[in-house]
């Protein structure tokens, strides 16, 4: 299954509810969930869903960890996104328990759009029984 997204300049995109419908939709009760971004300038994480502040602060790390540099050689202009997905991964796997999402109490899963506004995809493939 896919999930189209319309992703903002930069920002994590709250995933959690597409998935676990994904994982709906399989039918499946166990198994494991993995979610795949397949961009080089975006990512896919699990943190904290419940405070705003969390993402902020995130974005305001990976900002300080890979700021733009004059001195990139890359023609496009977004090394610095590079880095930052990179830095995310590009991938999750997900336990699937009564068919639903194992995730902790405050976990949630974010797609991480470094280099928008874009239209993103993410695929989502569900294994098990």
């Amino acid at each position: 299954m896919e999930i189209t997204l319309h992703t903002p300049q930069e920002g994590f995109v709250p995933i959690t509810r597409q998935i676990q419908q994904a994982v709906l939709q399989s039918g499946i009760k166990s198994g494991i969930c993995l979610v795949f971004c397949p961009h080089t300038t975006a990512g896919i994480t699990i943190n904290e869903n419940t405070d705003p502040d969390v993402v902020q602060d995130l974005l305001l790390a990976l900002d300080k960890a890979f700021p733009e540099d004059p001195r990139f050689r890359h023609a496009e202009g977004n090394s610095a996104a590079h880095c930052k997905a990179s830095s995310m991964g590009s991938s999750v796997s997900i336990p699937v328990q009564d068919s639903r999402l194992v995730l902790g109490t405050w976990q949630g899963v974010y797609f991480c759009e470094f280099d928008g506004p874009r239209t993103r995809r993410v695929v989502v493939q569900v294994i098990g029984s």
